[in-house]
Formats: C-alpha cells, structure tokens, sequence
C-alpha cells in the first residue's frame, strides 16, 4: 500500500482538557481541525502511524527511532497525570527504515534512547487520534542537526519502508510554528515570526513541498519554530505522489502559531476518476427527459431486478406517442450496450424507452449486465426512430443523416446514423450487414430512417 495520508498538527499541551482548564476553548478552531484529521485517519484505518516529534530525543546528527515494544506517557509536567496513554511500536517496520536510512547514506536507527516515556509532542496528536482509531502500530522519530534536504530523504526512506511492507501508514508531523508572535507571549516577539507563520501556511497548504528546503536555517532560528524539519520529512515521504492538500485552521492567540493541514494521496487513476466524475455529473443536469427517464430505468433496474413504474412529470409526446426507439450506453466512451426497436411494440414512446433501456443494461449479448457501481459512470442517448422507407441505391443514404436497414431474407440488421468511427454509407452498410449475420458480398434491400437523438 504505503502512505495514505500525512497532517501538519500543533502539539499545544494545554489543547488538553485536563491540562487546559478552559482554556482550550481559546483555540476552537484547532481542535475542530484536529478533529477533522483525527475522523480522516478513523476512516482509513493505518496499520501504522508514522509520528515525528521534536520533543522525541534528538541529537545533531543522528535521526533517533524509539526502540523496544512500546511505550507509556502521561500528562503529569502539565498537571494532568490522569491523562495517559499506551502505545505499541511497529518493530517490523522500524528495522525496515532502518535498513532503507543506511541504504540512503542517513544516520538513524534506535541507539540512544534517552527517555523512554512518551513526549508531549507524541501525545497531543494521538490523544485526538485515539478517539477514533487505535487499531495501529505506532514509529516515533526524532529530528536531528541535519540539513533540511537529509530530513526530505529520510521521508523518502519512510515512504520506501511503508512501500516494502506494504503498510496502509499515516504520518503526522507533530510541531508548532512560530513561538514570537507577541510581545506579551511566552517567548516574545520577533519580526520574523509573524512572517515565517504566513510563508509556512502558504506552502503547507498548497502542499508546495519543494518550497520548504527554500526556508533558511537563519530565518526559522528567529522565527523560533520547531516544525519545520517534521513538516519537511512529512514532504519526503510524499515524494513523486499526487496528493490532495488541505489547509484545515490556523491560530495563535497565546503567542504561538498552531497550523494544521491535511494530505491524502492521490494516484493518477484517482485524478482521471474525479475529473471524471465532475464531468458526468455535469452532462447529467444537462439530460433531457428522454434521457433521464432511461437513466431512472436503468438506476432502479439493477437496483432491484424490476422495472420501475412509470414516473409522472414527463413531456405528454411521451405518454401520446408511438415509435421506436433505441437505447445507447457508453462507458469511458466506449459502447457499454445498445438494444432498441425499429417500430414501435409498446403502448407509449415513454414505455417503449423504459423497455428498452432495460434490455441495453442488461440483454445486450456483447456485454456483461451493467452493475450498480457502473450506472453513475455511464453516458446515454435514446434515438427516436422515424419513419422507414425503402432505398434503390447506397447513394440515397448519408451516414451523418440517416440510419440504415439491410434485409437478406429473414435477416435484418440495424445501424443508427452519426456514429463516432462511422464516416462513410460503405461502412455503415457494412456494419449493418455483419451484424445480422449477412455475407459482406450479398446483395440486400436497404431502408433508410431518420432519427431525434436525445442526450
């Protein structure tokens, strides 16, 4: 499988009930975001959860992954020690990245672990996560000293690691922004803070990821921040994926900046299926009555096996009218079926469509019945018939005008005018004739008909 999804999230402890007082309530729309992210990865159900924090142990050149079956941690330097959690690595794929970060030239692996209890920068994020998933395996990595460009690559060997085992994995980058928003902050205030939060949620939210290596070391170290290298291995393990980003909130009331944003992959399959999407449902507003009486036949025949009553509201030619008509699916612009008839054998043209449609879905001998997955996906046309009369000549036809009938004794074959791919009355004639089953050589008495074709 590999990465699912991936979220920029803050690591406020006070976002914590318990440790808060109230005050979380200040950053509401944080916690909705975190709610919003938490119900994403609930959906998707990871196998693992890839989490960075820069409150894990960090050494200046080394990447440090916490060893060992698992870990504890608890809200209790916050005044909270009620509040705790358990977690449980994923050994497996921890050995795998660490064989994938050797192979990438990187330092990392579980040597020198210095605490063994979770950190804060840990538990935020799963505490909102916990409450709706907890059917994972948790790695949690610390940053190092490297360059911004090594923090990329050891996302790259993530990605590799999710890839190798195929793990369904989601990764949180835990940090917060900048900590110099105001004067009257904790930590102060700093020009570059204000600036560095309005860069970073720029880029994070377009997903812009190249644009974070572009940050320099000076300019992060006086915006006091301590996401961005978490941020920056999140955008390593997307390397070379599409993805959806989405910008979910941003606050800073109590001096620091808390910014989170979401990523969900997204293959090129996936890219073509949505635009895709998006443009049949645009030609669907568009149909006709005639269309959308044949698409509700369809939509309820494979449904329910049955064909549906007669719906009310349609145009009264439908209910008062006589002829025939022929039904046509296409699916990815390919024929899907087509069955109809060349006089009319109902008692109204809306009947007459209904029958019709329901045999194109799932009597056309070329196809397999459409299934219920594929009706969304289908475009249709219903072509009315016209009257038919007797030819001499191919040179009474036009393929773009008129359809064609080609008789041979008790074979009859029938082809429709303005076909895709059909230019030429030798072509249409030559289709006909194959499709009832007659010699491409033998003569035949030829009919022509017009027809109303519908969309």
């Amino acid at each position: 499988m590999g990465i699912l999804a991936g979220f920029m999230v803050p690591h406020p402890p006070l976002i914590i009930p318990d440790v808060g007082g109230g005050e979380e309530k200040k950053i509401q729309k944080t916690i909705d975001a975190y709610h919003k992210a938490a119900e994403t990865i609930g959906r998707l159900q990871p196998d693992t959860i890839v989490l960075l924090s820069p409150h894990q142990t960090m050494y200046a050149d080394y990447f440090h992954i916490s060893p060992g079956q698992g870990a504890k941690g608890d809200f209790g330097q916050f005044g909270a020690g009620q509040t705790s959690m358990e977690v449980f690595y994923d050994t497996e794929f921890v050995h795998v990245l660490g064989e994938a970060a050797e192979a990438a030239g990187l330092r990392a692996g579980t040597l020198g672990e210095r605490e063994k209890k979770l950190d804060h920068g840990t538990m935020v994020p799963l505490y909102f996560v916990n409450q709706y998933w907890t059917g994972y395996r948790l790695v949690r990595i610390g940053l190092s000293g490297f360059s911004l460009s090594a923090h990329y690559r050891l996302g790259q060997c993530i990605k590799t690691a999710a890839q190798t085992l195929g793990r369904k994995m989601v990764l949180i980058a835990s940090g917060d922004l900048s900590h110099k928003l105001k004067e009257d902050g904790p930590y102060g205030y700093q020009e570059e803070g204000p600036v560095y939060d309005v860069r970073i949620m720029d880029v994070m939210g377009r997903g812009a990821f190249g644009e974070l290596l572009e940050f320099s070391e000076d300019f992060c170290e006086k915006a006091a921040e301590c996401g961005h290298r978490s941020f920056t291995i999140l955008a390593g393990a997307f390397d070379k994926t599409s993805l959806k980003a989405e910008r979910l909130s941003y606050e800073g009331p109590f001096g620091v900046g808390y910014g989170i944003c979401a990523y969900e992959s997204r293959n090129f399959l996936e890219q073509y299926e949505e635009k895709e999407r998006i443009r049949l449902l645009a030609l669907q507003e568009q149909e006709d009555s005639y269309v959308r009486l044949a698409r509700y036949t369809i939509e309820t025949f494979v449904k329910t096996g049955k064909l549906p009553e007669m719906p009310g509201g349609l145009p009264e030619e439908l209910y008062h009218t006589r002829a025939g008509a022929f039904v046509s699916l296409k699916e990815d612009g390919k024929l899907r079926g087509c069955i109809g008839t060349i006089q009319a054998v109902r008692g109204s043209l809306a009947e007459e469509i209904m029958y019709n449609a329901v045999s194109a879905c799932s009597e056309d001998p070329r196809f397999t019945p459409v299934e219920d997955w594929e009706v969304g996906r289908l475009t249709i046309s219903v072509d009315v018939l016209g009257e038919t009369e007797e030819i001499s000549s191919p040179e009474e036809l036009d393929a773009a005008r008129y359809g064609v009938i080609v008789t041979k004794d008790a074979k009859r074959g029938l082809l429709l005018p303005n076909l895709e791919g059909v230019d030429t009355v030798e072509q249409q004639i030559a289709i006909a004739k194959q499709k009832a089953g007659i010699k491409a050589h033998e003569s035949v008495k030829l009919e022509r008909f017009e027809v109303i074709r519908h969309h």
